[in-house]
Formats: structure tokens, sequence, C-alpha cells
């Protein structure tokens, strides 16, 4: 007689956010107030799937909030049960405001086998219509199901599963809030199931160590107009910086001798300000263009959107990484050229 097999198990982590909001004022203005296990008691839809499901209580905080600090030391806890074997999957709920930017840096830090699966709600669970019990139930079906298992860090929401480097924010209030333009999602939650359909192209190379060195990284993005006089001051004052440029990595004419000067002291990343797309590298070659900044220096982005591409910096120059291992770390985006820089 075969022994039957242990249910999975998955632990939920709670970091606040609109999943975790209840009203606090006479108004009914909401603040995260409710537990991890509070999240889990109104999906009672859970008993059915045979996983067994613990939680942790991590912070309480809306996602504005979260700190670059605070998701490093998830990614260290996560490590560590990780390394124990305890968990066959690990889910996050927090506030959609950053949840594109911490599942990514999470995905940069975190390195284990077991998958991280990070969810939250666009309706707080006291209006008409709450989502969060749905992305909870999908985003503990997908964290046990062993298709995911190697993939890192995925983010689950209406029912769509998302890689965390390709995930973006793209509407302020509906529940159909996250997409990936240049991709589309990695697979669905249907019949109580992960349905993969893709696997991300690649992952992250490895990075450095982390260290204790104090790193702040800007992010500046063009627009009409602009002749780079605020731009100027701002790079005295980072030890990095990501231009979102127009279009496949365009700048004004005027801010060439500024950028070209930058980029002689500190690592710059030229990436796109819009939503889908990537960087180029030889298409256009008038000043400011892709060619041109990449020749004076810069670094490109590829396919990594602006936040992305400041977290990863951030987490290089924290880790001490020379101009070298910067280059490195974002060829696999697609568009720093072998050998560039």
């Amino acid at each position: 007689m075969t022994k039957p097999s242990s249910p999975p198990t998955v632990l939920v982590i709670g970091l606040g956010g609109t999943i975790a909001m209840t009203p606090t004022t006479a108004e009914g203005a909401a603040k995260p107030t409710l537990s991890a296990e509070d999240l889990l008691a109104a999906v009672p839809q859970l008993a059915a799937t045979g996983i067994v499901v613990k939680t942790q209580s991590f912070t309480a905080k809306p996602g504005a909030s979260l700190a670059l600090d605070e998701i490093e030391g998830l990614a260290g806890h996560l490590r560590a049960m990780d390394s124990q074997g305890a968990f066959d999957g690990f889910v996050v709920t927090q506030g959609t405001d950053t949840l594109e930017e911490t599942s990514f840096l999470l995905s940069l830090l975190y390195g284990g086998k077991t998958p991280v699966i990070v969810t939250g709600a666009m309706r707080a669970p006291y209006l008409a219509g709450a989502d969060g019990p749905a992305n909870l139930l999908a985003a503990v079906t997908v964290a046990a199901g062993p298709q995911s298992r190697g993939l890192g860090v995925l983010v689950v929401f209406n029912d769509q599963v998302f890689d965390a480097a390709r995930v973006r924010k793209i509407h302020s209030t509906n529940t159909n809030a996250f997409a990936s333009p240049d991709t589309g999602p990695l697979g669905t939650v249907a019949e109580g199931r992960l349905r993969l359909l893709a696997v991300p192209a690649h992952k992250p190379l490895p990075l450095p160590a982390a260290t204790a060195r104090p790193a702040r990284v800007g992010l500046y993005t063009a627009s009409l107009g602009d002749d780079g006089s605020l731009l100027a001051p701002l790079l005295e004052q980072v030890d990095g910086m990501v231009v979102a440029g127009f279009g496949v990595g365009h700048v004004p004419a005027a801010w060439v001798p500024v950028l070209q000067e930058a980029a002689q002291r500190i690592p710059v990343v030229l990436a796109s300000r819009t939503s889908g797309g990537t960087t180029l590298t030889h298409a256009y070659g008038f000043d400011g263009s892709e060619k041109d900044l990449l020749d004076r220096g810069l670094i490109g982005a590829g396919h990594l959107d602006p936040y992305k591409a400041r977290l990863l910096l951030t987490v290089l120059l924290r880790s001490s990484a020379d101009r070298s291992a910067v280059i490195a770390a974002f060829a696999p985006a697609g568009t720093t050229p072998e050998g560039r820089g």
C-alpha cells in the first residue's frame, strides 16, 4: 500500500496594505489593521484545498510606506525558512501601491527554491466586491503547486500569474490592476490549480553579498521642454541615477553634457518612460539618442522599467558592486552590448 503524501504547507506573511485595511474614522478612511490570520478567516474555501496554511504578520503598513530595509529583512527571513525546508510555498500580502517594486526587489534578494507569491487587493475587506479573499486563495494555490518551485518570486492577482520582473500596476482603482505589457501573464489559476503557460525568460545574475554601505539612487523622468537645470543638482546628490527617457531611450540634447559628466562619476542607467517595450542601442544617432548616450557611458536598462532599474542599481550599489558588475547585471535585460562600458 502506498503511503499517502503529506499535504502541502504554505506560510502567509502579512505586510499590511489595502487587503488588511478597515475604516478607522467616521468618514470611513481606512488603515491596515488586520493580521495575516484575520485575512485567512475571510477565505473559508481554503479548507477544501487540503493545503495547510500558517501565518505570520511581518508589519502593518500601507504599501507606500514600506522601506527597502524592511524588504531586505523579509528576504533574509524567507531565505532562512527556505533553507529549513519547512514550507512548500510562501505568500506575501501587501499594498498594491508598491507591489510591482517590492516583488522585483524580493526576486533580487531572495534566491531560494521555495516559491514566493506576492498578492494584495484593490478593494478593502469592508467594501462590496472585495477582491482580497479571491487573490489570497489563488496565491496560496500557486504557492502550494509543484509547478511554481524554482520560479522564484511571482505575483498573483485576479487569477493571473506574473513574472516579478515584468509586472506593472496599470490602473489605480480597477481590480484588474496588474499586467505585463511585453509578455502577458505566465499562467492562470482555474478550477483550483495553476495552469502554467510560460516561465520567466531569464533570472537575475547572482548579486554580491550585501554590505552596510548606504546608496541613494535617483530617478528622473524626461518631459517635454525640460532643459536639465533640475537634473544637474540632483546628480550631485546621488550615488547612482536612472533616467527614464523618451521612447527607446532619448533625452533632450541639452542634457547630454550633464549626463556624460555624471556617467564618469556614478552609474547612470538609461530606461524608457513608456509602459512597454525596451530601450535600444543603435537605431538613432542624434545628440541625446540611445546610441549617443551609451557611447558617453550610460548603461541601458533594456526591458526593465525605470522603477525596477532603480531597485536593481540600488541593490548593486549597496553591495559595493563596481561598474563592470553593474553592466553585467543589466545585460540580461537586453540592451547593454557585450563589452560596452
